[in-house]
């Protein structure tokens, strides 16, 4: 095929009906493909976007600039076979992570981030006040790299329990010797493209711990049972002021949680408690053996979609973390039509005990299963 005739099909039939194999073109051996179409969100200001790639008219050496309509690029392509492209700001700056894959008659739409490698934990509400729970807490977001550079990004939102312990840039909050590391794993996704982007937002936990994370009370524990309460928290009044302070996506495909220990217990309850609200859940090391196993019966009783959660992740180590128990939760959600690396993940991890070490280091693969790769 020559180029020139690539181009000439493409301005010719971009906004046509394409052609049936009868074509005469078809007859003379042309192969046409239906254009590909790039749109890039970003603030651009006084500056442009480009693209560079190869194929579909793309150079790995000078880019294409794209038509601008306020802070929306557009570039239509042809492109006669699946291939890789980036975008440039001024055709100098690439976009930070990896390159996005586009095949024929392909519609691809981005939020990219050129200059910002790292997000940010802040503060975000110093003194929340819960009317269902009768106490006030911190509560901490991190913003990722991409929110703080591009304006026009919206993002899913992780809520997180034990929130004082998460911060690799804020130890001084934790109440353990070693955080989860949320943070470092948010920024080295944003570059690697392991899993998207998102908000983290971490709820501290107090002295009410047992009672808040717990959905009744234990033989052991009898403080316990004030889950319901504590997610009635979560859901009814800090989520919807999340949503008006932040750009979030707040469907329910979008709102994740995840918590660990009793933590990973009401996570595990929100998702059957909560399913229309967060979507996606990690429980990892949950304390499954909480009043003879209550969550794992809870679960067997898991109704039919919608209500249940979209993905679970759940998890353990095999060193004296409640292995035993997690699996036959693991199993719970087996028996009531998850499927195993589907909508379920299931991880017991050599060597992994009951702490933050080995949290955080299990925490960027329940990301990838439930967040799923950059696109």
């Amino acid at each position: 095929m020559h180029a020139a005739i690539v181009v000439l099909t493409a301005s010719i039939c971009v906004d046509q009906a394409w052609p049936a194999a009868t074509d005469p073109l078809y007859a003379s051996g042309f192969e046409l493909f239906p254009p590909a179409s790039l749109t890039v969100h970003y603030p651009a200001g006084a500056h442009f976007i480009s693209a560079r790639g190869n194929g579909g008219g793309l150079s790995p050496t000078q880019g294409l600039k794209f038509s601008r309509a306020g802070d929306t690029f557009t570039l239509v392509l042809e492109v006669s076979a699946a291939t890789q492209w980036k975008p440039l700001l001024d055709d100098a700056t690439y976009a930070i992570g990896p390159e996005y894959p586009l095949a024929p008659g392909e519609h691809v739409e981005i939020w990219p981030h050129f200059t910002t490698v790292h997000g940010q934990v802040e503060t975000l509400i110093a003194a929340f006040h819960s009317t269902a729970l009768g106490n006030t807490r911190p509560i901490y977001a991190y913003l990722p790299p991409t929110y703080l550079e591009n304006t026009d990004a919206t993002f899913p939102v992780v809520y997180m329990h034990d929130g004082q312990n998460l911060w690799a840039s804020l130890p001084q909050l934790a109440t353990s010797p070693t955080t989860w590391a949320v943070d470092s794993a948010f920024d080295a996704a944003a570059t690697s493209g392991a899993f998207k982007e998102a908000i983290v937002i971490g709820i501290p936990s107090n002295g009410d711990r047992i009672y808040e994370y717990t959905p009744t009370t234990d033989p052991n524990f009898p403080s316990g049972g004030g889950a319901d309460h504590y997610l009635q928290m979560v859901a009814q009044e800090l989520k919807p002021v999340v949503d008006g302070m932040l750009r979030t996506r707040s469907d329910v495909s979008s709102t994740l949680m995840a918590g660990s220990s009793l933590g990973g217990l009401v996570t595990a309850y929100a998702g059957r408690t909560k399913p229309t609200v967060f979507g996606r859940i990690a429980a990892l090391s949950p304390s499954s053996w909480w009043n003879n196993e209550f969550i794992v019966t809870d679960v067997q009783t898991t109704p039919a979609a919608p209500q249940r959660p979209l993905l679970v992740y759940v998890d353990s180590g095999d060193s004296n973390d409640g292995e035993v128990e997690t699996n036959a939760l693991a199993a719970a959600y087996v028996s009531v039509g998850y499927d195993l690396g589907v909508d379920l993940m299931h991880v017991v991890q050599a060597g992994g005990q009951h702490n933050e070490t080995y949290w955080a280091q299990r925490f960027p693969g329940a990301m990838q299963f439930l967040l799923g790769p950059r696109d």
